[in-house]
């Protein structure tokens, strides 16, 4: 059994939705779970909605043009399937009716709810073309199986009553040789019955739990780019593919905010050491990226990161005293309940200086820590991040720039930039 994921970007459109059915025919013999993503940018336009709904403003307008948009791909796709176009237009008509009544539920429970319809329609008219195209698939609710708390925008999974629920996979996937099953990624469903959704990379992290309950042989996430490259080709010339690395490298680099496979895709997967794979839907011929235990090749090239709009903040207690265990407890603490991530900390006698995302909520947490704190800080900054680098390297990355902070260990140096 092997894992097939297809993002947004791969299913925009009706032909990015036969493109699929073109990349699932070179496996016609592969037992084969598919998660797809929202269309496009179906996602971003549903937020919109939650925004509407929750202000009390219009939203039949908002729910049109989506409604518009999905069904002509329906209708590109799969003329024919008179049944699934029933199944869109009650799914659009029950979305209406909750977004007409006022809002009663908090945002984030409201947003679960609004937001979780996109994964269902890509998936409905997905499975409709990949049935006309001679291609049989079962569809399945991916909130029958992935069983979460209540933890609306970013639910953790109850590993134990979603491995209870594996029967279910299990009893679609006998319906057919080769099994073919087509599910959601993003959504779920919490103990309760609501629905919810699992946050950043969510529908990547499907993908790795259902192989973690399947045990399955291995999960391919299918992308518009060969696979993962060690720099951003935009800002870095010669950029290098990096054909295989190990999760636990992967994990570094999406840790250093590189745009790779999230930890949480990568830690079900490497529990049960199930290889990762990174490839093209533009060109599923070309080899990809793996990513599995084998970690002999992850010095072999260096990586290079960059995160802009950073802020460099300094804090100093207002009596000069040594920074301590004390002083350090009190402002993680803050930093944890305003939700604000540290990128890289340092610290000396008397100040302690973070680096975050120059965000609204960050500037907020600043006034507040002035409440106790001397605090300054330092704004368009950059976080350039060098896995496995040399002196040389670093030399010409540096030229001409004047580093605010520069940190180095074995394998790994780090410079805040103005």
């Amino acid at each position: 059994m092997k894992v097939f994921k297809f993002g947004g970007a791969s299913v925009k459109d009706a032909e990015g939705v036969r493109n699929v059915a073109r990349v699932l025919g070179r496996f016609p013999d592969d037992d084969l779970v598919v998660v797809v993503s929202a269309m496009g940018k179906t996602t971003n336009a549903l937020e919109e909605i939650v925004r509407a709904h929750q202000e009390g403003r219009p939203v039949r307008e908002l729910v049109g043009a989506l409604r518009g948009a999905h069904a002509a791909t329906l209708e590109a796709v799969a003329p024919l399937d008179h049944d699934t176009a029933n199944r869109l237009s009650a799914s659009f008509a029950e979305l209406e009716k909750h977004a007409e009544r006022p809002a009663a539920w908090p945002y984030d429970q409201d947003y679960d709810h609004i937001v979780s319809h996109g994964e269902l329609w890509s998936t409905l008219i997905v499975a409709a073309h990949l049935n006309q195209a001679g291609l049989p698939t079962q569809w399945l609710d991916a909130r029958e199986v992935v069983v979460t708390d209540a933890l609306h925008r970013a639910a953790r999974v109850d590993w134990e009553r979603s491995a209870a629920r594996t029967g279910v996979l299990h009893k679609a996937l006998q319906r057919q040789k080769p099994a073919r099953l087509l599910t959601q990624g993003f959504i779920a469903r919490s103990i309760d019955g609501k629905a919810t959704t699992l946050g950043r990379e969510g529908s990547d992290f499907s993908a790795a739990i259902l192989a973690w309950l399947l045990d399955a042989e291995s999960v391919t996430i299918w992308k518009d780019v060969a696979g993962m490259f060690n720099a951003d080709p935009k800002r870095f010339p010669d950029t290098q593919l990096l054909p295989h690395i190990s999760y636990r490298e992967a994990i570094e680099l999406s840790y250093f905010g590189a745009s790779v496979i999230h930890p949480r895709t990568l830690q079900p997967l490497q529990q049960k050491k199930i290889p990762l794979y990174v490839r093209s839907f533009l060109d599923p011929s070309a080899p990809g990226t793996t990513i599995d235990t084998a970690g002999e090749a992850d010095t072999a090239v260096p990586s290079f990161i960059v995160k802009p709009r950073q802020l460099l903040i300094s804090i100093t207690p207002r009596d000069l005293s040594f920074v301590v265990e004390e002083n350090l407890h009190h402002i993680f603490g803050l930093f944890a309940r305003a939700g604000i991530r540290i990128d890289l900390m340092q610290n000396s006698a008397l100040a302690f200086s973070v680096v975050t995302d120059d965000v609204p909520r960050a500037h907020a947490l600043i006034e507040e820590l002035r409440r106790d704190y001397q605090v300054r800080y330092n704004q368009d900054c950059e976080l350039l991040t060098v896995r496995h680098f040399d002196e040389p390297t670093l030399q010409r990355l540096l030229r001409g720039r004047t580093p605010l902070v520069e940190q180095r260990s074995r394998n790994t140096a780090r410079f805040v930039l103005r």
